[in-house]
């Protein structure tokens, strides 16, 4: 039995939402680091979950990934009511379509996020 801290895990799909924008800009981990001035070790830790970057940090990484710094927040938990209205249907209850991807078990955390992050693009007008 595993206990998960549930930090940990946000900092974790973190990195992965922030690895697939990368990959999907067709940026390498060392060319990410020149477009931000951050170190690559630091972004590597990053990209695995294993630092929390402060809201500079995600800044940088927004403007170098053409995303908006609110879905970079909201990825890593700190804009709670940006990310909530997103995941919630008309009722208030969580999206069933982000439940889904959640769920399946076919999907790794990267391609989890990555799909999270296209979905809720779409939603915003």
């Amino acid at each position: 039995m595993t206990v998960t801290d549930p930090w940990e895990v946000q900092m974790r799909a973190l990195g992965s939402f922030i690895r697939s924008q990368r990959k999907l800009a067709n940026l390498s981990l060392r060319q990410l680091a020149d477009l931000t001035s951050l170190s690559n070790p630091y972004l590597s830790q990053i990209e695995r979950g294993l630092h929390q970057p402060s809201v500079r940090v995600l800044r940088l990484l927004a403007d170098a990934l053409n995303v908006s710094a609110e879905t970079l927040l909201a990825e890593a938990g700190l804009l709670e009511h940006a990310a909530g209205a997103a995941r919630e249907d008309e009722d208030g209850s969580p999206g069933a379509v982000e439940s889904v991807i959640r769920a399946d078990a076919r999907l790794d955390d990267e391609q989890k996020a990555a799909l999270l992050a296209v979905y809720r693009s779409m939603l915003r007008e």
